[in-house]
């Protein structure tokens, strides 16, 4: 059996062309529905709900260089809900530093980072 086209097998070509003639059309001619994979994740991603996942990955991998070797050992962000980024500290002190003295420095760097529509405000939790 030598291939048809190059694709199938001659008895494989047979049984395409009946498949053809009972559905009526000729699937050759069907158009390439194919889709990026980047396309297809782009627009499912949001819909799930994951797209912020990601993100919360992204300001997780990157804290340390945001906010320095010290405020990094002692707090961690946690999650990011309605663009309120939620950041876990070891220590009331710790908390009260950020919350009064650091929150609208590394807000700004956040935003500069990953924009201004991701990080609206910053919420230190113990």
């Amino acid at each position: 059996m030598t291939p048809a086209g190059g694709r199938f097998p001659a008895k494989w070509t047979a049984a395409r062309r009946l498949l053809q003639e009972w559905r009526g059309f000729d699937e050759s001619a069907r158009p390439d529905r194919a889709s990026p994979v980047a396309d297809i994740l782009g627009k499912l991603l949001p819909q799930l709900g994951l797209d912020t996942r990601i993100k919360e990955a992204d300001i997780t991998a990157a804290w340390k260089g945001i906010v320095g070797e010290f405020i990094a050992q002692h707090s961690q962000p946690e999650r990011l809900v309605a663009g309120t980024l939620h950041i876990r500290v070891i220590q009331p002190s710790v908390r009260y530093e950020l919350d009064r003295t650091w929150k609208p420095e590394i807000i700004r760097k956040l935003r500069e980072q990953f924009g201004e529509k991701v990080i609206r405000d910053i919420k230190f939790v113990l």
